[in-house]
């Protein structure tokens, strides 16, 4: 679906049943598709999984995040990531340092232009990468009506998840993940972050996002996990996201799909991905079986589960189905 068609997207979402509606930073910004779903929405939450935090400053972030929790009537998550070093110089021509302890301060800033509008007190914000220290009357939209908005942290490193345990409201697990990885690396770090802050998990939420590949036979379950294959190999071609291929033994592959993004290759890398680490990382089936794998999956840690869909089945009712199956 285009930009002009979010609304009535989400407007579908809600009626399917879905508890979140989720926009990306990608081809379009993250928030202007937002926009256009809280005026077409009532009960759904809405938010960006992920907005680039470091494409934008902690003052730009607090006013959107604030306007949109106005227009969602309190249901907007405001999602940050800190996307990789590439693109925040070469596409954003932003400054790259120390992306866990930048993106604390950030969340931190956003935190305390909030608590100044709110009390109309003195904003006197001041820290290593960011200085906010200016507020009069004319840009103080004053305390929001319906609360301040939550903040979810993105992360696959152990020092940002950290980060997000020790600021965010929530987490989000990357889809580029096992079972195995967010057991042996994430979740733990998650703890030290929540205990950093004393902090209590049923505080905070985890968002799981997970690749989930439908389909009804064999040819269409074929097609959707081609499809899971490419943006897999994308994620894989990424030094960041190493640690979840070196866990599994497989760490040589990412810089053989590194060279190949830098060659242009993009149509030959999703052959790397084999079935084993496809179904090591994703979910393939049915929508009955994608539901209880999901259930088996995520059920013990996450508090919601955000599924990355690659649907061939050509059925309507089959994410309808997924989701019922899935809460149940």
């Amino acid at each position: 679906a285009g930009l002009a068609e979010a609304g009535g997207v989400a407007r579908r979402m809600e009626r399917d049943g879905f508890a979140a509606a989720w926009s990306f930073e990608a081809a379009h910004d993250p928030f202007f598709p937002l926009v256009l779903a809280a005026r077409r929405t009532t009960r759904i939450e809405l938010g960006t999984a992920i907005a680039v935090a470091f494409a934008r400053n902690p003052m730009v972030c607090a006013h959107i995040a604030q306007d949109l929790q106005t227009l969602s009537k309190g249901r907007f998550i405001l999602g940050l990531g800190t996307q990789i070093r590439p693109h925040i110089t070469r596409r954003f021509s932003e400054p790259w340092s120390a992306p866990a302890a930048r993106m604390e301060e950030f969340v931190r800033a956003v935190r305390a232009i909030w608590q100044a509008w709110s009390n109309n007190t003195r904003l006197d914000f001041r820290g290593a990468f960011y200085t906010h220290t200016l507020m009069t009357p004319a840009f103080n939209p004053g305390a929001n009506a319906f609360g301040d908005p939550r903040i979810f942290v993105a992360g696959v490193g152990p020092k940002l998840v950290e980060v997000a345990g020790a600021v965010g409201d929530g987490f989000f697990v990357h889809p580029f993940h096992s079972p195995a990885f967010l057991a042996a690396e994430t979740l733990p770090a998650l703890e030290r972050g929540l205990a950093r802050q004393g902090r209590a998990r049923a505080d905070f939420e985890v968002s799981c996002q997970t690749i989930v590949t439908l389909g009804a036979n064999d040819e269409q379950l074929e097609r959707a996990r081609q499809g899971a294959r490419a943006q897999l190999s994308f994620y894989a071609s990424t030094p960041a996201y190493r640690g979840v291929l070196d866990h599994h033994g497989r760490g040589a592959l990412q810089p053989v799909l590194n060279r190949m993004s830098k060659e242009g290759r993009w149509g030959e890398m999703s052959a790397e991905i084999d079935d084993e680490l496809l179904d090591l990382l994703t979910i393939s089936g049915t929508p009955a079986q994608a539901a209880a794998l999901l259930l088996a999956r995520n059920g013990a840690f996450a508090d919601r589960t955000t599924p990355v869909l690659y649907n061939e089945t050509g059925d309507p009712e089959a994410i309808r189905e997924l989701l019922q199956r899935a809460s149940a």
